[in-house]
């Protein structure tokens, strides 16, 4: 198991449940990281570097040198381009120095998923199917944060084509949770939240169906956004129509997501769902003060989800910070009942869409789960996907209603606690049996098909150190809501302060 540290010094937090992660408070970690650069704030650095009080080799160099100590046994990034990435910093220097435009991300390392397309570097999905393909052509998202100045140094692991909440694949295997080696990252963004944790980059790019962005970020004790969809447009795609699965940010901090977010959102005429409001809306993220607001709590979401007892005795005292910060407090929840038949049919049937060719020229190199969801999407008959449309529509319209009455909604992120990396995933959850591979991911897709932005922010810790996120939800398109909420909260506990110490590391 490796250990964590306060990197402030002041503990994690300052509201319910602050002293759970007893043994936290030391005041730095030195190791691959001398000059404080692997844990600096995404938006602070990126000013730094812009007043060239630092330069873009220096930060590049340091967390280049951070994966050299600390991947091998969290295995995050899973393609690293170090020359490439020198390279690109040394650029960037020279464009200040002769006084040219810095982005927002100016000089700020990178590793993209490898579900994400990168011109020129390989793009694997996590399959031995794809294990040496090289794209021509940046995915948007790639093309818009390289834009804003950020430099691509690899690629963060992925599970096999993104199915699941654990990620491990037969190309590059398991991704460790810094904060437990034994323990899952989550997925499928878990490489991206794995390298967050552990110094390995200051900003993360990925995607979330039923969790793959919030799952992971609460399993790593970082933030997670799985915006409203449309917010994030994504190009190329096979199903431009799709609003299931959607890109989105992961950081350290929410105003960091925040941050992420204004450079991947913004319309392009090209995906059909994309909405117009202009990333830029998002670059700063102005306080709001929470008092007065109408928060809606549900510890099981509404009694439809199993969550285990760790994960309660963390999240409950939460609702007391919202108190104390001025909050309105009930537990309600808005009417789920159609979310599982809306969730699996859709899925399934994108899986089918997406995976049958692949399923028919190479059975042998799916995962069995994998397999299985394809054949569950095959087996749909046109009276199953007309239902679950209708589904669809009476969720989304009934948390128009439910967001008319609260400002956001809380709930679990993930009903468990980080499980051993081993499984490959929780057969049991609060003692009642999970049957597949995402029937344990309920508390987090049961929210995705209700059209709303969720985030996950940290919340505290299991008597193990092991970390807890709580998920903020708000009404369609209102993400900047959703963020401000979080950053409130998150100013309140400082929970996401806390580091994981790797072994090995040294603490001073």
């Amino acid at each position: 198991m490796s250990g964590d540290a306060d990197l402030t010094g002041a503990g994690a937090g300052t509201g319910a449940n602050a002293g759970a992660d007893a043994g936290a408070d030391v005041e730095n970690v030195a190791v691959a990281d001398t000059a404080g650069l692997c844990y600096a704030d995404a938006a602070g650095l990126a000013a730094r570097i812009r007043r060239r009080e630092v330069s873009a080799r220096e930060v590049v160099r340091a967390h280049l040198e951070r994966i050299e100590g600390v991947n091998s046994r969290v295995n995050a990034i899973v393609t690293l381009d170090p020359e490439g990435a020198m390279t690109a910093a040394a650029a960037a220097d020279e464009r200040l120095a002769r006084g040219g435009e810095a982005g927002p991300l100016h000089g700020l390392p990178i590793a993209f998923k490898d579900t994400h397309l990168t011109r020129g570097m390989r793009t694997t999905r996590g399959s031995p199917l794809y294990a040496e393909t090289v794209p021509d052509e940046d995915e948007l998202l790639v093309q818009r944060i390289q834009a804003a100045g950020a430099i691509r140094i690899g690629k963060t692991n992925v599970p096999e084509f993104a199915a699941g909440s654990h990620t491990f694949n037969p190309v590059f295997g398991v991704t460790r949770n810094p904060y437990d080696l034994g323990r899952s990252a989550g997925g499928s963004s878990g490489g991206a939240a794995a390298a967050l944790a552990a110094g390995m980059q200051p900003l993360a790019d990925g995607s979330d169906m039923g969790g793959s962005l919030r799952n992971p970020a609460s399993f790593c004790n970082v933030v997670g956004l799985r915006p409203t969809p449309g917010r994030v447009p994504a190009y190329p795609a096979w199903n431009p129509w799709d609003t299931l699965a959607v890109p989105g940010p992961m950081a350290r901090t929410v105003a960091d997501a925040a941050l992420l977010l204004s450079v991947m959102a913004g319309p392009d005429p090209r995906c059909p769902v994309s909405l117009e409001t202009a990333g830029a809306a998002f670059r700063e993220l102005p306080a709001r003060d929470p008092a007065g607001l109408r928060v809606a709590w549900t510890p099981d979401l509404g009694g439809r989800v199993p969550v285990d007892a760790d994960v309660r005795a963390v999240l409950a005292p939460q609702v007391e910070v919202f108190r104390q910060l001025g909050c309105r407090v009930e537990e309600d929840c808005p009417d789920l009942d159609d979310a599982e038949e809306v969730f699996r049919t859709l899925r399934a049937h994108h899986f089918a869409m997406a995976l049958g060719g692949a399923l028919d020229a190479s059975p042998e190199a799916l995962k069995p789960s994998l397999v299985w969801n394809i054949e569950e999407g095959r087996r749909l008959t046109g009276a199953d996907l007309a239902r679950a449309t209708v589904g669809r529509a009476r969720l989304h319209l009934g948390a128009v209603d439910f967001f008319a009455r609260y400002d956001v909604l809380l709930a679990p992120v993930s009903q468990v606690a980080p499980f051993e990396a081993e499984l490959e995933y929780p057969t049991v959850v609060d003692g009642q049996p999970q049957r597949t591979y995402i029937d344990w991911m309920r508390s987090a897709y049961f929210v995705s098909v209700l059209g709303a932005p969720a985030l996950s922010v940290p919340a505290g810790f299991t008597p193990d150190g092991l970390p807890v996120g709580l998920q903020i939800i708000g009404a369609p398109r209102a993400d900047l809501a959703v963020l401000q909420v979080g950053a409130a909260y998150e100013a309140a506990t400082r929970y996401g302060r806390r580091r994981p110490v790797l072994p090995g590391e040294i603490v001073a």
